[in-house]
């Protein structure tokens, strides 16, 4: 079977990821119904990157390709303050995660990622770098704090050495950007990602369960999986990404038509259902 979408699956995803003028995302509170519906979402990637993405739901168009000088595009300009807004809202889990892709999660898919991706605290002197482990003990006290704040109380002013440390704690669910402020100087404020989601966060789900909850939220938007395209979209590795939608096989919610490619069981069903919605 080829490795490309059949326009079938094109419209399917057209729909659920908002990439049709009809249905193209406004405001936050849009930003926030795509997250919900999707599970995971892409801050400001474009149609390059693949799946879900905010700033591809405000174009609403398939083919939505990021311009250069973004700062004069009033596509990218709405999208990023969509994101700044729903960051700021909280309602939904935002932050650098896997490979360092800002992502939005719906509250539902916390718990799965933080089993996939988060350390524990017990494992932080281990496997968190000094410089992170250093702002995070400041954040501990201080609960939230601007960037150049941080940097001092740390000791990690080093800008470049601040970037990584703070991406590393995003990744593993340690920290999040809380607020940003343009003036009088751009910055984020952060705070401990347990401050906003200290229940979502405390809930505890198997590895194998959190892989095929992910595998199931992308199955749901997307329709089918390609070989390779969870991985890439997620961060996870193929291995996984694999053991996610064998599960869901074994399940019945999909069928696996080829070598990792896979579709939702009952995909004619739901494309049914969504021409009766128009």
């Amino acid at each position: 079977m080829s490795n490309q979408l059949s326009e079938e699956i094109e419209i399917f995803r057209d729909h659920n990821w908002r990439r049709s003028p009809d249905l193209r995302i406004e405001n936050g509170v849009d930003a926030e119904s795509l997250i919900e519906t999707v599970g995971f979402c892409a801050a400001l990637t474009d149609a390059r990157r693949g799946g879900p993405s905010i700033y591809v739901a405000v174009c609403g168009r398939r083919d939505a390709h990021m311009p250069r000088n973004v700062q004069k595009d009033p596509e990218a300009s709405l999208a990023w303050v969509i994101k700044d807004e729903v960051m700021k809202r909280g309602r939904v889990y935002y932050a650098k995660l896997a490979k360092s892709r800002s992502t939005f999660l719906a509250r539902r898919l916390i718990p799965h990622f933080n089993a996939l991706w988060g350390i524990p605290r017990k494992e932080e002197a281990s496997k968190l770098s000094d410089e992170a482990r250093a702002i995070l003990k400041v954040l501990r006290k201080e609960w939230e704090m601007a960037t150049c704040d941080l940097r001092q109380e740390s000791g990690v002013v080093d800008r470049p050495r601040f970037t990584r440390a703070m991406d590393e704690l995003q990744s593993a669910m340690k920290v999040i950007p809380a607020d940003v402020l343009y003036e009088p100087y751009f910055t984020y404020i952060w705070m401990l990602a347990e401050g906003r989601f200290a229940e979502d966060l405390k809930v505890k789900v198997k590895r194998d369960v959190a892989l095929k909850e992910v595998a199931r939220a992308f199955l749901d938007g997307a329709g089918m999986t390609l070989r390779g395209e969870l991985a890439r979209i997620t961060g996870l590795s193929r291995t996984d990404a694999g053991r996610g939608n064998q599960m869901l096989v074994k399940e019945g919610y999909a069928e696996q038509l080829d070598v990792g490619i896979y579709r939702l069981k009952d995909f004619e069903e739901r494309t049914e259902r969504m021409s009766g919605d128009h």
